[in-house]
């Protein structure tokens, strides 16, 4: 039976709550409050962390996919005595708070993976499954088991809803990873209203198919024991994750429990009187913590304390005996790169032959697989097609299938590129692994939602997309990107890559694989591009560069990708023509934008017309630009040497539009794209 001090630890974490939110008069209170039973039974018996050191390599990972439900992790870390205090919680949803209105992994210590738009939080948790797994098929040896964690996740309704979560959940029991466990908050509410209104599906036997192990709680609110049991009863079972559906009331002792309305909204002053009440808690105070409930989660706090002590003494000896991994396992979580590691990368020269991009990263990918073992890769179905297997790569897959090991790198992610895009940041999330993903260009969108949180975590992850313009052909209009280069640049704290030779290939790896904080998308070619005069990867890491000089030049010709050669045609052609021309290549805006004003003063002087050229949506190209040859409708179905022509991709084009560009400013002063006046 329950012991009274967990009744009260409980009951403390259902009005601290309702404290919170209503002094931030803004969030979410019932799933809290009905969550509470659940996360203390988790907390107190099964999850093992050390807040002293929140990164510890072994903590259990612990994902509130349901992120409007936050102030009942931050609560929790809170108890467990991590970097969040009492003025934090008062903080709630306040500027520059540690305790945001959702969690984000790179503002709070003890938050995972950056939660809230639903789906995210289970999808990330597969990923971090997904590392444990494959780490410790890698690493554990016997005797010295140094990756056991499991990851666990409570996740609601409004989750499970979301498309993304299947995917992930099919992926996830396709490798069974009997090391995730998710509990599942049945409160039957969303915001419309009772979910009988939208969602009546059984949840368990949907988890079935996917080959999940099931299991129910009638009555999450009091049944502590039966909660226990079941999250003893899931690690039990190694070969499949698992699914714990508990009934509970959501905002459970408000006079409005059980509805929407105690959903999303601070519950009224009078109502939190009687809650305080209902559960023994003197309603004058507030965020009150009784201190038998601090001393009980510090009992706890010790607990994760001493076993990360007895691992780093586990790691040790393992280093002692098996040197050559124990320096590995030390060098990927301290995030530093194999020395000399780059210069595996390939470089080339313009009398290499033409080849598409897609193929040179291929090449990389060969090149340094090896060399950079915490490359984990995969493809959303298309391997032929992204190029993203290198020769050596082993599938990451249980072994008892006999298609692979979990000691492979390459993941089969089937047709999921959001499911992908989701693990991928889990993955990340996990630490001593930099994950990369492939599928076209186009259906970078299908996932743009974890993408967009990689880049809001911080997390180094890479986007290997392919069949990146036009250029990829017969395949016609809905496969061929024009708007998500200019939405994806458009996007904070990540880098976009379109490189348009080899060396620019190799570059963009270089820079991508060395920023730790930022994810990249390589945009790729399916048509084979000549090697250009001028690039290299060190003018690739600049994000962009003069590609060719010329003094007194009349127009600066600038280009990305696979335009890039067209464009070096029209300048040969416009001197040709007595048109002193020069070419830039900007294979990454983000890049660029990083370097100091007078390298980009040189890139782009100040006194001479600027036409971009790129196959793509021409949006965002008037911060480089002043005139462009772009994309302003969709593609069409064809050989790509047809639709270059169709839509205007050529040197005669380019070349003409260059000349009108000339001659507009003879009589207009020309504006700098570099020294502006805001």
């Amino acid at each position: 039976m329950a012991q009274q001090i967990d009744l009260t630890a409980i009951n403390t974490i259902r009005t601290l709550a309702a404290d919170v939110v209503r002094k931030a008069n803004s969030g979410h209170p019932g799933a809290p409050m009905g969550c509470a039973p659940m996360a203390h039974v988790l907390f107190s018996k099964f999850i093992t962390v050390n807040p002293e050191n929140p990164k510890w390599p072994n903590r259990d990972r612990f994902v509130l996919s349901n992120g409007h439900g936050c102030v009942l992790q931050y609560i929790l870390l809170h108890l467990l005595g991590y970097n969040l205090t009492m003025d934090d919680l008062k903080a709630f949803r306040q500027t520059d708070s540690k305790t945001p209105g959702h969690p984000e992994s790179h503002l709070t210590d003890g938050i995972e993976v950056t939660t809230g738009p639903l789906g995210q939080g289970i999808s990330n948790a597969v990923g971090l499954a997904i590392a444990q797994i494959h780490l410790a098929a890698i690493f554990n040896k016997p005797g010295f088991d140094l990756f056991t964690n499991h990851t666990f996740v409570i996740v609601g309704d409004g989750c499970l809803q979301e498309g993304v979560a299947s995917e992930a959940a099919s992926l996830a029991g396709h490798l069974q990873l009997g090391n995730l466990i998710v509990l599942y908050d049945d409160n039957h509410v969303s915001i419309d209203g009772d979910t009988e209104v939208s969602f009546t599906e059984d949840v368990c036997k949907r988890f079935e198919a996917y080959g999940w192990h099931t299991q129910v709680i009638t009555d999450g609110d009091n049944d502590l024991e039966g909660i226990a049991k079941a999250i003893e009863d899931a690690k039990k079972v190694t070969n499949k994750p698992s699914l714990i559906k508990i009934r509970t009331t959501i905002g459970i002792g408000s006079k409005n429990q059980g509805t929407e309305k105690v959903h999303g909204s601070p519950l009224a002053a009078d109502d939190i009187v009687e809650i305080k009440k209902l559960y023994g808690f003197n309603p004058e105070s507030f965020f009150h913590v009784p201190n038998e409930v601090y001393e009980l989660y510090g009992k706890y706090r010790e607990k994760g304390k001493i076993a990360e002590t007895q691992w780093n003494k586990l790691l040790e000896d393992y280093t002692a005996k098996f040197p050559e991994q124990g320096n590995e396992i030390k060098r990927r979580f301290s995030n530093k790169l194999p020395e000399g590691w780059e210069q595996h990368l390939p470089r080339y020269t313009p009398s290499d032959p033409p080849v598409a991009t897609r193929k040179l990263s291929e090449n990389v990918l060969n090149k340094i697989a090896e060399i950079v073992p915490e490359l984990v890769g995969g493809s959303a179905d298309l391997t032929g097609s992204n190029l993203t297997r290198w020769k050596t790569a082993v599938d990451l897959q249980p072994d008892s299938t006999g298609l692979g090991k979990y000691s492979g790198r390459y993941i089969r992610y089937g047709v999921r590129e959001h499911g992908m895009f989701g693990a991928m940041n889990g993955l990340a999330a996990y630490g001593g692994i930099i994950p990369f993903g492939g599928t076209f260009l186009n259906f970078i969108s299908y996932g743009l939602g974890s993408v967009r949180l990689a880049a809001l975590s911080s997390f180094r992850v890479l986007y290997v997309m392919t069949h990146d313009s036009i250029g990829l052909g017969e395949d016609g209009p809905t496969h061929q990107p024009i708007e998500p280069v200019a939405g994806l640049r458009a996007l904070p704290n990540i880098l976009v890559f379109r490189p348009a030779d080899g060396n620019e290939v190799s570059g963009s790896y270089l820079a991508a694989i060395n920023n730790q904080h930022r994810p990249s998308v390589l945009c790729l070619s399916r048509q084979n591009l000549p090697h250009l005069e001028g690039s290299s990867i060190e003018n690739t890491l600049k994000g962009g560069y003069v590609l060719k000089e010329c003094a007194d030049a009349k127009i600066t010709l600038v280009g990305t990708g696979s335009e890039q050669s067209i464009v070096v045609e029209a300048s040969k052609k416009l001197e040709s023509e007595g048109i002193k021309t020069r070419v830039v290549s900007l294979p990454c805006f983000e890049l660029f934008e990083d370097q100091s004003t007078e390298y980009k003063s040189s890139v782009f002087p100040d006194g001479i017309p600027i036409l971009s050229i790129e196959a793509l949506a021409s949006f965002g190209w008037l911060k480089y630009s002043h005139a462009n040859v772009g994309m302003t409708t969709f593609g069409s179905s064809g050989p790509y040497q047809q639709l270059y022509k169709k839509y205007g991709f050529t040197a005669e084009n380019i070349s003409e539009k260059a000349k009108k560009t000339i001659e507009y400013y003879q009589t207009t002063p020309v504006p700098s794209v570099i020294h502006r006046p805001f």
